[in-house]
């Protein structure tokens, strides 16, 4: 062996492992250290001492010079040199500490603890001279890292190519996943190994309105289950994603080995940047429950607080919506013929020929209305009711809608006013049909005129490929839309409920008032492909991670066949799971979706969705398994009232609820809806049972749910 002269010890030193940082969880339970091998950064994660997370690179690959041409997706070896992902030599490092208790403006619990230790690494490489900081937050449930990037000399504009950010398991894991794509995030989820995923990906999407699938790619959030005597459950998601595109997860199968993959426009590019710039945090959720993920904040922890100086506007809202008529085909959006051939601004819609299926008229509306009001709904929705639908996505068409003109059959103002009578507010639709250059062009006149007729929430659809061409769902350009468009409402004071938009990454905190999304595959998709019977017990592990959903639950009517004999669609849960639903997932924009003649039916059940809450004091995940089941307790916003929901996948299942959660010498009246004993989601969904118990903290009680059925339990303090 040949000796080492002292330059090149030192050289070894600054460049190899003997630099390592190390940064510990508030409660010690968490431990991840930070090193550079021959100049290139790794981190790993243990937990309890054991390893989670192995040695895994840090980085980004940037263009050359800030300029790229069309589709130079394709990496030319002059441009390696400019990546920053290799070549560093740690030049400072900060360390600091949290410990705080946040109150959102509407959450799942009035208190979010913020506790973390963070350690802040700078980089220099010396062949540019050009600095970064990796900042690394350790919480007690878990890693979050991002990469920051000062103002500096050398490193001003600048192009990502693509963010190598990496997590190495060290063995095959149990996965919650579905396919990535830049432009849809509505699949089913797939359950298998890591190892499987590449085999299983080919037949794990099915067509979508806009689609850009990523072979052997998934999205986040990921949820994970290490097997065995110790279980594991991790999560892999990301927060604060804003000025930034959102990110995919490339599947090494061998290796168990994971890697950001961003969004990327048509030219290939992935994030325009000027510095001083953050990304988003990559984050890494672990416990030894499935409960514990659930429960995590992290990913809301990691957003900004507001900087909205007022947010009293803001209130959760129980709607109902003209809206499932027209998803199962008993009514249209659109007013006129489908050979109609409108344009906006020329077109006078009161000579087209009515298609004879419009859902938001006059007197259907009223109807709508009339019911939501008997049963002390506070808003409701209505789609369809202005023009352009005749010819909105699939054409390309960039002025599409003009979000202020009504269809004839649509009286705005005396609608408003027989709404504001009866103490209900509609709901705006603005269906953008990807057109978001043209949505923003319009968007203060839209919004005057919701505060003209007092609306205070919007939902926007993004339906289609998006405009301007090029762009996706998911890119930067289309993330800075989302939330130029929530600022702009927040101006109106107007509650944002996005559709077909990119998935909620705890932005909530910063933008208060962006208040839910859809972003996966909602009940709507009952109507379409269907929902397999285990979806809704994985969503709160993967899309509520980061945010509230759109879900649109509490369809009574199950069979399509009702609607149109020979129909085979239909809501694959029982009666009993759809109220349970409305506890499981958090919704502080809750729809009862169904028509009201199917409510008329059973009543008796339908009091639950009238009498359970939006918005929460408190939540305890009492016992949950994705893909499985969940079983979830909630305390209503400034109430001594409880609500517990229980679901199930496709198996039967047997669970007692414990009450222990109950105050202390209170006596509780309980009203419980479960299935009925011959109740099945094929054969016999609407048979549930209903009745009443006095209960304390020190009862107990079992339910027995059937295949995808569930059930709910209100609870209130005997005065």
């Amino acid at each position: 062996m040949k000796k080492m002269t002292i330059g090149a010890f030192l050289l070894s030193m600054m460049f190899g492992g003997a630099n390592a940082q190390s940064l510990k969880s508030p409660d010690g339970k968490f431990e991840m250290d930070f090193q550079l091998k021959q100049g290139v950064p790794y981190y790993n994660l243990k937990y309890n001492g054991k390893t989670v997370v192995e040695d895994s690179k840090l980085g980004l690959r940037i263009f050359k010079d800030s300029s790229i041409k069309f589709a130079s997706e394709i990496a030319k070896p002059e441009d390696a040199k400019l990546d920053l992902n290799s070549g560093f030599a740690k030049t400072d490092e900060k360390r600091d500490s949290k410990n705080e208790t946040w109150q959102p403006i509407l959450g799942e619990k009035k208190n979010y603890i913020n506790n973390y230790n963070e350690l802040a690494v700078t980089l220099n490489q010396a062949s540019t001279d050009r600095s970064i900081i990796v900042k690394f937050r350790l919480f007690n449930d878990g890693l979050g890292f991002r990469y920051e990037f000062p103002q500096q000399k050398n490193l001003n504009y600048f192009v990502i190519r693509e963010e190598d950010s990496e997590i190495d398991f060290p063995s095959d894991m149990k996965a919650w996943w579905m396919v990535a794509d830049y432009d849809s995030q509505e699949y089913q989820y797939q359950e298998t190994k890591v190892s499987e995923i590449p085999a299983r990906w080919p037949k794990a999407a099915d067509a979508n309105a806009s689609q850009t699938l990523i072979k052997n790619a998934v999205q986040s959030p990921l949820m994970l289950k290490k097997e065995g005597k110790e279980p594991l459950y991790i999560n892999v998601a990301e927060a604060a994603v804003l000025d930034y595109p959102a990110s995919h997860l490339e599947v090494d199968a061998q290796n168990f080995k994971l890697k950001t993959h961003l969004t990327a426009d048509r030219q290939g590019a992935k994030g325009y940047m000027q510095t001083p710039m953050v990304t988003p945090w990559r984050t890494i959720i672990v416990a030894p429950k499935a409960e514990d993920v659930m429960d995590s904040k992290m990913i809301f922890n990691l957003n900004e607080p507001t900087k909205y100086t007022d947010t009293s506007y803001i209130h959760p809202t129980k709607y109902m919506g003209v809206w499932w008529e027209m998803i199962i085909g008993k009514s249209q959006w659109a007013y006129g013929q489908p050979e109609s051939n409108v344009r906006l601004g020329q077109t006078d819609f009161t000579k087209l020929t009515p298609n004879g299926k419009h859902g938001a008229n006059n007197t259907k509306v009223k109807e709508y209305i009339d019911f939501a009001a008997e049963n002390g709904f506070q808003g409701l929705l209505v789609e369809g009711w202005n023009v352009g639908w005749e010819d909105w996505f699939g054409r390309s068409k960039e002025y599409v809608f003009d979000f202020i003109t009504p269809y004839p059959d649509f009286d705005i103002k005396m609608l408003n006013e027989y709404a504001h009578a009866k103490g209900i507010k509609l709901i705006m639709h603005h269906e953008t049909s990807g057109s978001a250059t043209n949505y923003e062009r319009w968007s203060d006149k839209a919004f005057q005129l919701m505060n003209k007729y007092g609306y205070d929430a919007v939902k926007t659809g993004y339906v289609g490929d998006v405009i301007p061409r090029g762009e996706h769902h998911y890119s930067q350009w289309m993330i800075n839309h989302y939330y130029r468009i929530a600022e702009k409402a927040n101006e109106y004071k107007i509650m944002i409920n996005s559709h077909e938009s990119v998935r909620p990454t705890g932005e909530s905190r910063t933008y208060p008032n962006y208040i839910s999304a859809e972003a996966a595959r909602g009940t709507e998709y009952e109507a379409f492909g269907g929902n397999n019977p285990d979806h809704q017990t994985i969503l709160p592990f993967t899309r509520w991670m980061g945010g509230s959903m759109d879900y649109t639950p509490g369809i009574f009517q199950t069979k399509l066949d009702y609607y149109f004999p020979g129909d085979t669609r239909f809501v694959k849960t029982t009666l009993a799971k759809q109220l349970a639903l409305y506890v499981t997932m958090y919704m502080p924009l809750q729809m009862a979706a169904d028509l009201p003649e199917n409510y008329k039916k059973h009543m008796d059940a339908f009091q639950f969705i009238k009498d359970v809450a939006a918005d929460w004091d408190d939540t305890k995940i009492l016992s949950a398994e994705p893909g499985d089941y969940v079983i979830t307790a909630r305390k209503a916003k400034g109430t001594e009232n409880w609500f517990v929901g229980g679901i199930t996948d496709e198996n039967k299942r047997e669970y007692t609820v414990d009450f222990s959660f109950l105050d202390k010498g209170k006596k509780y009246e309980a009203v419980i809806y479960e299935d009925g004993k011959d109740a099945d989601y094929i054969d016999n969904p609407q048979s549930y049972n209903i009745y009443k118990k006095q209960i304390t903290s020190k009862s107990k009680i079992p339910f027995k749910m059937v295949r995808s059925g569930g059930f709910a339990i209100s609870i209130k303090p005997v005065k």
